[in-house]
Parts: structure tokens; C-alpha cells; sequence
């Protein structure tokens, strides 16, 4: 039974703060009334607000430690202990209980999910039962555990259900994206190669016959004429070749990142007139995985030359861990996330596309704008074969 993958960390975040701050107002609450049952269920509230505020923290450094089968064993261990030392607190323990079930059932998925319900429903009505003083007769008692049961065991079904149903979606549009990726990768390949193997050499050539046409010519007029001509095919040349640059390398088998980032620089300066100061770390990564993160690198710089008028660009690359981590910042005057950096215009990946090569990286893509710059920043797991 494996955990169902959770693309962002944002709900994981909101799930331990809802359930820090339950913990709180209960623990209140119990203030409000005096501290009935000697105190005792205070001091399991106070050691659930310690335990919720310290998953809080872990959830912040480390979302899927967050969730490991730990988290909801002491979840439910505690909702025991307070239902123990407090019967009176049978309902609010029941509520807080499907709470924390359909939570965790979204999180874990459904098999998961309703294993967690089905273990920690038990063990909160044989609790009730083995303690024998519930605020109830027994015939009460014994219909509200019947229903408490059946909906938690509900719950975690319906919910663990929509969750593997939307993974599965989003697994299928993963993989659409991925191919569709790998298709405009080939197309944009085949594309370089005509180019290069096209009218560039076909440019060189027509230089090549110029030159040797100025070399014979001896009338000042014409030569002067050949020497525009040469010129119009120089920059006609350093144009198609840029172009090639902006199709993308595709021989990361034989070169690194950091090779093609820095056979970019000449283009970017040249075209945008500002400086890229780079801090690459040599990283062995997969060749899919450079293209990708140098689709991105390349994306954040041509939008800090095109739509942020940045004088100075700075791009890294290093590892962190597991991770490996990529930053383009430049201190142009930034961009909204609803404005240019979001549009899929033809020929630009724009930032939902940026986001989805991070997501097939099994990362994560963070942009922060402002009139102070714009700042791109990409976090995903190194690969089995990639080391630093």
C-alpha cells in the first residue's frame, strides 16, 4: 500500500496547522471550564498542541516525513488517552477523530485511508468500552459508536477515493505532457539541424564565393557592394545561429548543463545587453533532466531580457542533499504571474509550462516578482544515476 504522491507541499502545511489549531482552542476551552477531570485531559491537550506545533516544523522542513504512518498512530494514541482520562470528551474526540481520518485519507490515499479509520476507530470505542463510565446509557452509546464506525470507515473510503482518482488523472496528464514535451524536443531537433545543415552552410558557402569575388574584383564600386553583401550574409548567419541557440542544445548525452548554459552567454549578451553572471556546480544529471532544467534556465533569462528590461541576470546551479536546485534572479522590473510570465505565447514555455517541467522532474517551480526583479527558483530529486 503505497502513499499516494502529493504535488505540492501548500496542503500538507494547512493540514498541520488546522490540526495545531484545533489542539489550541481545545485545550482553551477546557481552560474556559475549569480543567475538569483533575486536570488530566489538559495535560493531553497540552502534549497534543507540542505534538501538533512539532509536526508543524517537520511539515515546513520536510512535507513527506510529514506524512509518514507515524504522524496518525500518535494522532489517534492521544485522541485514546484523552478519551480515557476524559469520558465526558467522547463527542468532541469523535469529531476531532473523522477530522483527522479525512485528512489522512486524502494524504495516504484509499487503502491507506481507511486502514488508518478502521484501526483508529476501534481503538477509540474499545477505549470507551474497556473505561465503562460514558456520558451515555448503553443503548445510546452503543448506536453512536455503530454510526461513529460506519462514518469513519465512509469517510475514509469516499475520500481516499476522490484522492487516487485525482492522482490517477494527474499521473495520465504527466504523462500526456511528458510526451507532448518530447515530441516538440524532436521537432525542435530536427528543426536546428535543417537550419544549421541548410541555410546556414548554404550562407557560408555564398560568403565563401563573395570573398573570392572581392579578391578579383579590382573596380572600388563593386567591391564595395560585395563587402554589403558579405556583411548582410554575416548577420543573416549570427541571426539563424541564435536561433539555433533558442531551439535548445539536444546532445546532452555528450555535453554537460553547465556547457550549454555557457554556450547561451554570447547570445544573451549580445541580444538582451546584459550581464549573466553564473554559479554552476558540476552535477552529473540525466540527460533528460538537464534539458528540462535548461528549458527553464532559458525561459526566466529571455523573459528577464524580453519583457523585464534586467540589466544584470544571475543563474545557479547546485545540489542540496537530494535535490538539486536551480535560481535565475535578475533586477529587472519585474513581472506579474497573470501578465507576461504567464502567457503561452508560441515559441515561449510562459509559467505554466515552466511549472509543469518542473512537476516531471518530480519538483517544484517557486516565482517571486516584484518592481525589484523577478526570481525563478527550481527544486527536484536527483536522479539514481546523477551524483554531485
Amino acid at each position: 500500500m503505497r502513499r499516494i504522491p502529493i504535488e505540492s507541499a501548500r496542503p500538507i502545511l494547512v493540514f498541520a496547522a488546522a490540526r495545531l489549531a484545533v489542539a489550541v482552542v481545545a485545550l482553551v476551552a477546557v481552560g474556559l471550564v475549569g480543567f475538569p477531570s483533575e486536570g488530566r485531559a489538559a495535560a493531553v491537550l497540552g502534549v497534543f498542541v507540542a505534538w501538533s506545533a512539532g509536526v508543524l516544523v517537520l511539515a515546513r522542513r520536510d512535507p513527506d516525513r510529514a506524512l509518514h504512518p507515524t504522524v496518525p498512530a500518535v494522532d489517534f494514541a492521544l485522541l485514546t488517552l484523552l478519551e480515557v482520562v476524559a469520558p465526558d470528551a467522547l463527542g468532541g474526540v469523535r469529531l476531532a477523530a473523522l477530522f483527522l481520518i479525512a485528512a489522512h485519507a486524502h494524504f495516504q490515499g484509499e487503502r491507506r485511508g481507511v486502514t488508518i479509520a478502521a484501526i483508529g476507530a476501534v481503538a477509540l470505542v474499545v477505549a470507551s468500552a474497556i473505561r465503562g463510565d460514558a456520558p451515555f446509557d448503553s443503548g445510546v452509546l452503543a448506536f453512536y459508536e455503530a454510526v461513529f464506525l460506519l462514518s469513519a470507515l465512509a469517510t475514509a473510503a469516499v475520500v481516499g477515493l476522490l484522492r487516487t482518482s485525482e492522482s490517477a488523472s494527474r499521473l495520465r496528464a504527466r504523462e500526456l505532457s511528458r510526451r507532448t514535451m518530447q515530441a516538440e524536443s524532436e521537432v525542435r531537433r530536427r528543426v536546428a539541424e535543417s537550419i544549421h545543415d541548410g541555410p546556414v552552410q548554404e550562407l557560408i558557402g555564398l560568403d565563401m564565393i563573395l570573398s573570392a569575388a572581392r579578391s578579383e574584383s579590382g573596380d572600388n564600386r563593386v567591391g564595395g557592394l560585395i563587402d554589403e553583401a558579405r556583411e548582410l550574409v554575416s548577420r543573416n548567419v549570427r541571426a539563424l545561429r541564435d536561433e539555433i541557440v533558442d531551439l535548445g542544445p539536444y546532445a546532452f548525452q555528450e555535453i554537460s548543463f553547465a556547457t550549454a548554459i555557457e554556450s547561451c552567454l554570447p547570445v544573451w549578451q549580445r541580444r538582451f545587453g546584459f550581464e549573466v553572471r553564473l554559479a554552476i556546480e558540476r552535477i552529473d544529471l540525466p540527460p533528460e533532466m538537464a534539458g528540462d532544467l535548461f528549458r527553464i534556465a532559458q525561459e526566466a533569462v529571455v523573459n528577464a531580457g524580453r519583457h523585464a528590461s534586467a540589466g544584470r541576470v544571475e543563474l545557479s546551479v547546485r545540489s542540496l542533499g537530494a535535490q538539486v536546485e536551480l535560481r535565475v534572479a535578475d533586477d529587472g522590473r519585474g513581472m506579474d504571474g497573470n501578465g507576461l510570465l504567464a502567457r503561452a505565447e508560441p515559441g515561449h514555455l510562459g509559467l505554466a509550462s515552466m511549472r509543469e517541467r518542473a512537476e516531471l522532474m518530480d519538483g517544484v517551480l517557486e516565482v517571486e516578482s516584484s518592481n525589484r526583479g523577478t526570481r525563478v527558483l527550481v527544486r527536484a530529486p536527483l536522479r539514481a544515476n546523477a551524483s554531485p
